[in-house]
């Protein structure tokens, strides 16, 4: 790796169907600063122009995932300092959001403030044993940011999503755990081939479908039951016309395995 990449503060790797995210500030345990929001934008948008990427994997170098906003970038002027990070990620959040590939959250050390944020915009989040989470917002005197308002109650429930905002302690991954917040918590030693496997696992699957899916579920909390079910009728009627649902069917009959192309 030439020393520009090693340098750039977010490091984007490919592996077939797999486009996996690390955050590379770890002498600041991945705090988010303009350059890396403006990153992360610009990678999520070369994902949502791509129809060949089927999985995104999200994690951060060093110790942590990520410690949240670099809280430099806020202190001399919080009102432009938050205005140059917020529009990126806003954008890159709302990018994510409609992606057919599942993204995964491969998550160590810390997650906190705008990085359990962008955390909760993953799919699935699987967790080394000894993670911390913490909201972190209140104790700068800020309302978080970077979906998180839509995303634990979501995720949690009122109650907790309120306990999780406002007093903003910090939580062990067992306790996340049984929150709801996460999916999984395995050793550290064991996380790289835990995500790699379940990634592998969903860029097999089908892209179209998966991305209806995961689309569908979160809209559902903001419709009536009609809407709902008109919503899944017309992605059902998209799934249909996809080569992989055709296959899928195929390999129903034929007692065998669908080999899925993500079309």
């Amino acid at each position: 790796m030439n020393s520009d990449i090693a340098n750039s503060p977010l490091l984007v790797m490919r592996d077939g169907g797999i486009v996996t995210w690390q955050f590379n500030r770890p002498q600041t345990l991945n705090a988010l600063d303009v350059p890396l929001a403006q990153a992360l934008l610009a990678a999520a948008r070369d994902v949502a122009q791509d129809r060949s990427v089927r999985a995104l994997v999200m994690k951060g170098s060093g110790k942590a995932f990520m410690a949240g906003g670099d809280l430099a970038t806020l202190q001399a002027n919080p009102v432009q300092g938050a205005a140059d990070l917020l529009c990126p990620l806003n954008e890159a959040a709302e990018i994510l959001s409609r992606l057919n590939a599942p993204v995964v959250a491969q998550v160590h050390g810390v997650a906190a403030g705008a990085g359990m944020s962008l955390m909760l915009l993953a799919d699935f989040i699987w967790v080394a044993e000894g993670t911390r989470f913490n909201l972190a917002y209140a104790n700068i005197g800020a309302s978080c940011d970077v979906g998180a308002s839509w995303s634990l109650p979501r995720l949690v429930g009122l109650r907790h999503a309120l306990e999780i905002a406002m007093l903003s302690d910090v939580l062990g991954a067992d306790d996340a755990l049984r929150m709801g917040l996460i999916n999984r918590v395995v050793p550290l030693a064991q996380l790289d081939s835990a995500v790699q496997q379940l990634a592998e696992r969903l860029a097999a699957g089908p892209t179209v479908a998966l991305g209806h899916m995961r689309r569908l579920m979160r809209a559902s909390f903001d419709r009536d039951l009609p809407a709902q079910l008109a919503a899944e009728a017309a992605a059902f009627n998209s799934c249909a016309h996809t080569d992989d649902m055709r296959e899928g069917m195929a390999a129903f009959f034929d007692k065998r395995k669908p080999n899925y192309t993500g079309q």
